[in-house]
Formats: structure tokens, sequence, C-alpha cells
């Protein structure tokens, strides 16, 4: 009886090993489909793209210090993203804290960001499974991806990989 026991503890064991072993997540090679509300107030869709044109798309919170920090370091470099549209996208839904953040980092001066909220979707979360914040996902002026950065983003790693397209 005690073998018969430890022998079934043994494949439960083995069993719950194998159930942890994920192998890791790649998103889908093209722009999610979201809606998000801007601090305009105006809702913007991958049909507001322009064509032939990068995209860096960046999820975040406002009161994220990760993503402040990334913004931060990221405006002495506004001029060498001029030709990348870049998406932030908020699962935040106050506007008011999606305006501070716009007005805190001055991105009026940048037309090609637009900053807003998907609201309760989820949609963009759950497409590139986004734990954490900042997520950068930066594509190629045909929509393919490029890089995604899920951990840590660094700004010499968005710059070379934005130099490429």
């Amino acid at each position: 009886m005690k073998k018969l026991f430890f022998f079934l503890c043994f494949i439960a064991a083995v069993g719950c090993t194998n159930a942890q072993t994920q192998t890791p997540f790649t998103p889908p090679a093209y722009i999610p489909p979201y809606s998000i509300l801007t601090t305009d107030s105006v809702t913007i869709t991958p049909a507001n793209l322009k064509k032939n044109k990068a995209t860096m798309i960046i999820y975040f919170a406002p009161d994220c210090s990760h993503c402040q920090h990334l913004m931060f370091e990221l405006k002495p470099h506004m001029k060498e993203l001029k030709n990348v549209q870049v998406e932030m996208i908020t699962f935040v839904q106050q506007i008011k804290a999606i305006q501070t953040f716009y007005r805190d980092f001055d991105l009026k001066k940048w037309p090609n960001w637009t900053v807003g909220t998907e609201g309760y979707t989820y949609k963009v979360q759950q497409f590139y499974h986004v734990a954490t914040t900042p997520y950068i996902a930066i594509y190629d002026k045909n929509g393919k991806p490029v890089k995604y950065i899920d951990k840590d983003p660094k700004v010499a790693d968005i710059l070379a990989a934005t130099k490429k397209l």
C-alpha cells in the first residue's frame, strides 16, 4: 500500500512540473485591433495610422514610475522618433490622469504621438499578454513586428530598433 501511495505521489509531482513548463509568448505578427479614446476625446483605431510609416505602441500607465522614467529618458530623443507613429495606450480610464501625463511630457509638440485609453476592453493588454508596464512593440512601415520589449525598456534599444526602420 505504501508503494502505491509513493507511486501516485511521484506521478502527481511529475505532472505538476510539466504543467508549469511554458513556452514563451510571441504576439501575432500584426498590429493589434484597438480602439482608444485620446486626450482630446477622439476615438482612434489602427485605421487612423498613416500608411507606409513605422509604428511604435507603448502600453503604459500614467502613474507608473517606470513609464515616467522611460518618458524622461526619451524626451531628449524625440526628434529621432519623429518619423515613427507612437501610440501610447493605457488601461486607465481617468482621462484627467492621461491628460496630465500628456501635458507633463509636453507631447503636444509631437504630432506623431497619440495618447489614449482602451478603457475596459483590455484588448491590447490581452493581445500582448502585458504583465508589467511599459510594454513596447515596434513595427515597420508594412506593419510587421521588428521588436517587442516587455521588461525594462532601454532607450538605446528603442532607438536602435527605430533607426532600422
